[in-house]
């Protein structure tokens, strides 16, 4: 993965110091303990191979090794809890508008974290912060995006694709984290 080249995109906050793990039990896990440790406001952490990262309702996010994006960043708003209300959704339009303006591809939002194309799920967003009173102290970003992957276990196989299964090709990972990234600074520009 070229890390440069993630930390050269056209944002302003997001992704400009970048912590890259070639294998990484979660990428969520790893960005709470950096920002429990004051890390820079918009540090991505990203891996090649994430052995047991978080999924909705308590499932594992499974992932092919060096195919798909697995990636979790934090942001330090200076705002209240209820001006984070529809972050979620923000991401997941971030997510949709960033596939369709590379390649016209039309990904579809099931609410409330699920990107779906063909009725099956493509990816997910799991956001967690944590406050102090009515403040936000931080805000993680966890964005799993299933890219080349091509073999999910049995009891994905009907819920579960990836953009090479659905398009037969090849797609490159960062091309799709930097146009993810540079949609979901402006989407949420209120809050960094």
């Amino acid at each position: 993965m070229d890390i440069e080249r993630i930390k050269n995109g056209n944002t302003k906050y997001l992704a400009k110091n970048v912590v890259y793990y070639s294998e990484i039990g979660s990428t969520q896990d790893e960005i709470r303990k950096l920002a429990e440790n004051n890390v820079t406001g918009g540090t991505l952490v990203i891996t090649d191979n994430q052995t047991s990262g978080h999924g909705t309702k308590g499932r594992t996010w499974n992932v092919e090794g060096g195919k798909n994006i697995t990636m979790s960043f934090v942001i330090y708003p200076d705002c209240e809890i209820s001006k984070l209300e529809g972050l979620t959704i923000k991401i997941a339009e971030a997510i949709v508008e960033a596939i369709d303006e590379l390649y016209g591809y039309k990904l579809s939002i099931k609410e409330p974290n699920d990107i779906i194309i063909n009725d099956k799920k493509i990816s997910g967003i799991l956001t967690q912060s944590t406050t102090i009173s009515e403040k936000v102290n931080y805000i993680l970003i966890g964005i799993g995006f299933n890219v080349n992957q091509t073999e999910f276990p049995l009891e994905l196989e009907n819920i579960a694709t990836s953009l090479k299964n659905e398009y037969g090709k090849t797609f490159k990972r960062e091309d799709i984290i930097i146009e993810i990234l540079e949609k979901l600074e402006n989407k949420i520009a209120d809050i960094l």
